[in-house]
């Protein structure tokens, strides 16, 4: 095993993970109404997500990465909606205390429906479409062990972002009021449906319904 694929996917895995976005303020927000556990496991649906489209990148499988980039356009819609549904219902929300016995999302549906919206996100594949080309060893070498590798480190930096984030998060979770709460939640909700909205905007604009 060489380790410079695997440190290599660490790095990248933990660049993609890190900045903000939409998804990244679900997760935050997951963590704050139901409990740290619940926003890594969310993290985690997250991960995998991008580590299969990383996969899709370095395995070299062409036809699956052509076929999402011809539907790009149809991906970025459904995840705007979705983002603006989820925004919406975030936004809604009425926090019920960190300290009340408030019914939660089950981990099977934080980690899928969070796989759901970042496979949704065509972009991600496309990051990695222009980035990995500086990993050409990677991509192009002629071994399957190479990039089972870098994917596996790849999912490993970006597990260990979500979970120190979210594990960040939770520490301070317990000493939240319910107005507080409150108001990440009407400050999630609208800067995630804002984040929908202007996917949205921009998908208009690049096929020509927006001027």
């Amino acid at each position: 095993m060489d380790p410079s694929y695997f440190i290599q996917g660490i790095i990248i895995g933990l660049t993609l993970a890190v900045p903000v976005g939409p998804i990244s303020l679900l997760c935050i927000q997951r963590t704050i109404a139901d409990g740290r556990l619940h926003g890594i496991i969310s993290g985690l649906g997250v991960a995998t997500a991008d580590s299969f489209y990383a996969a899709i990148t370095v395995f070299g499988l062409t036809v699956i990465s052509s076929l999402i980039i011809a539907q790009h356009n149809l991906f970025r819609f459904l995840a705007g909606i979705i983002l603006i549904l989820i925004g919406i219902r975030v936004f809604l929300s009425v926090p019920a205390g960190v300290s009340a016995k408030s019914e939660h999302e089950t981990f099977f549906k934080d980690y899928f429906s969070m796989v759901a919206i970042a496979i949704a996100n065509p972009l991600t594949l496309v990051f990695f479409l222009v980035i990995l080309p500086g990993f050409g060893v990677v991509i192009h070498g002629t071994t399957f062990l190479p990039a089972v590798e870098f994917v596996a480190g790849f999912f490993l930096g970006s597990t260990v972002w979500w979970i120190f984030l979210c594990g960040s998060v939770g520490s301070v979770r317990s000493r939240m009021s319910v107005k507080n709460l409150g108001l990440i939640n009407r400050v999630s909700g609208l800067l995630i449906s804002c984040f929908g909205t202007g996917m949205l905007i921009l998908l208009g604009m690049t096929m020509g319904l927006v001027g």
